[in-house]
């Protein structure tokens, strides 16, 4: 039956008549009518659903195919009913069809491009200037339902300051002290608790043109800033957390208001803000694409890792140009799809609750728009 024509999915009335749409889909693919969706039936589905603009079938591996298809079958009978389909088309086939996107642009600050931490003088030696173009392009043709901005935000007295090795005790077992370190070693402090840390020169310091977004930066009006590295004692790489996790960032809450699914990563650098910062949004349970052309870093070694690390955790890397077929549901990638799957059984998952918010505020829309009018 996988070798069959995948039957489309339905999309007439997707959103204005969804349980219309959702019998339509369970019935087109329900093909020996016995009103229950076989592994073999399933699959069918998801070569109608992976897919790219081009009409192009993505390839899902058998074993994968298994385990999404063990989500949804609630009572492990090796059939997926109604009922459970309702699961189903309400918490996955809909969120990969019908995305909700954040575009998050990471430290596109004045320091990393011309200032003070110049990416081109690391040992990458690549252009933080070149990530401006092609986001800004992105700003201009893609419709994300939101857009953020991170700043690195340190005050001066920050402990990832080389000048400032002197103002805290390191510890015993720290490989470098503070005669000898220099800018990009590690040493170790002596906290408590002991925290290593690796050193770089004075940047971003709060409210200097260093930590300014560059000029020819697009900021678009619905954009929000979110600053983070904030705390003196505290290094904070990612936009969620900072590295020891002790405090998160506005962004978690602002997503969740949003009821974001997928966000989109890029800007500087590759292997140290833009990676962590994707390496947390997979932890948090969001399909997370990395925008390559979109990024530059510090360490040719470290952003391969980087990468390897995004694609072992269910994430994509893709060029600039195939982000906007995926923002508007026309490019699904199976990957994103698995990551989706595997969240849902994990119902403490931002995703998960993100969905479940989606999921209230549509039922609550189609309720008003039920009721008569006065």
């Amino acid at each position: 039956m996988c070798s069959q024509q995948p039957t489309e999915l339905p999309d007439e009335d997707f959103m204005t008549n969804p349980s219309l749409a959702m019998d339509a889909c369970f019935t087109a693919f329900d093909k020996d009518g016995d009103d229950r969706l076989s592994l073999n039936e399933f699959t069918l589905i998801c070569r109608a659903l992976f897919r790219n603009d081009k009409g192009h079938i993505y390839v899902v591996p058998s074993d994968r195919l298994e385990q999404m298809f063990a989500v949804f079958d609630k009572n492990e009978d090796g059939y997926i009913d109604r009922e459970e389909f309702q699961f189903c088309w309400n918490q996955w086939i809909k969120t990969i069809v019908r995305p909700i996107s954040a575009f998050l642009i990471v430290d596109v600050q004045n320091d990393f491009i011309s200032g003070s931490l110049n990416i081109s003088n690391c040992s990458a030696q690549q252009n933080g200037l070149e990530v401006i173009e092609p986001i800004n392009k992105l700003l201009d043709t893609v419709d994300f339902d939101a857009v953020f901005y991170s700043l690195d935000w340190h005050p001066s007295d920050h402990v990832s300051f080389i000048d400032n090795i002197k103002q805290r005790p390191i510890h015993p077992t720290s490989p470098l002290n503070a005669d000898n370190a220099q800018v990009y070693d590690t040493v170790i402090f002596a906290g408590p608790p002991p925290m290593k840390q690796r050193l770089w020169p004075r940047h971003c310091v709060q409210d200097s043109w260093g930590s300014e977004l560059h000029k020819d930066l697009k900021v678009v009006e619905h954009g929000v800033k979110v600053y983070k590295g904030t705390n003196p004692e505290v290094d904070s790489y990612s936009v969620f957390w900072d590295n020891k996790k002790l405090s998160d960032t506005t962004l978690c809450a602002q997503l969740r208001l949003k009821g974001s699914t997928d966000i989109y990563v890029c800007g500087l650098a590759y292997d140290v803000c833009v990676g962590a910062t994707a390496i947390d949004a997979l932890s948090a349970g969001y399909r997370t694409i990395l925008i390559d052309d979109c990024c530059r870093g510090v360490d040719l070694n470290d952003i391969e890792s980087t990468k390897q690390t995004v694609i072992s955790s269910n994430g994509v890397i893709v060029s600039s140009r195939e982000v906007k077929a995926m923002v508007e549901g026309r490019d699904r990638r199976p990957e994103l799809g698995y990551k989706l799957a595997m969240e849902l059984k994990n119902s403490e998952s931002d995703l998960s609750k993100n969905n479940a918010c989606r999921r209230q505020s549509q039922q609550q829309q189609q309720q008003q728009q039920q009721q008569p009018s006065q």
